[in-house]
C-alpha cells in the first residue's frame, strides 16, 4: 500500500522557519513529480512547490525565495524548509506524487497520490 506521511507542522510565529517532511511507503517516487500544496481556510487548494525527477524545481511566486523543496532519494522522503513565514502561509499542506509527469509544473487533478496533510499556523 503506498502512503505518504508529513510532519513537521506546528505554530510558529512571522519570520520563523519550519521544515516539513514526508515520508514515502509502498513506492519509491525517485522518478516522479512530488509536490507540495497547501489550502488555507476556504481557499482551495494550490501548489507551492514541485520537484521534478531531473532536480528542476518550480516555485509559486508568492514562496519563492522564502521555501525550498529537496529529496533524499535514500530515504525516500521529501522536504519542504520554510523560512520567513508570513501570517498568509498558514495552512495546511500535503505533498502528493504525480507518477504520469503529465504536466510541468504539475496540477492539483494528475496527482496521483496524496498525503493527509500537516497544520502550520503561522502566528503574529
Amino acid at each position: 500500500q503506498v502512503q505518504l506521511v508529513e510532519s513537521g507542522g506546528g505554530l510558529v510565529q512571522t519570520g520563523g522557519s519550519l521544515r516539513l517532511s514526508c515520508a514515502a511507503a509502498g513506492r519509491t517516487f525517485s522518478n516522479d513529480y512530488m509536490a507540495w500544496f497547501r489550502q488555507a481556510p476556504g481557499k482551495e487548494r494550490e501548489l507551492i512547490a514541485a520537484l521534478r525527477w531531473t532536480g528542476a524545481t518550480y516555485y509559486k511566486a508568492a514562496v519563492k525565495g522564502r521555501f525550498t523543496i529537496s529529496r533524499d532519494n535514500a530515504k525516500n522522503t521529501l522536504y519542504l524548509q520554510m523560512n520567513s513565514l508570513k501570517l498568509e502561509d498558514t495552512a495546511v499542506y500535503y505533498c502528493a506524487a504525480d507518477l504520469h509527469r503529465s504536466t510541468w509544473p504539475p496540477r492539483l487533478t494528475g496527482m496521483d497520490y496524496w498525503g493527509t496533510g500537516t497544520p502550520v499556523t503561522v502566528s503574529s
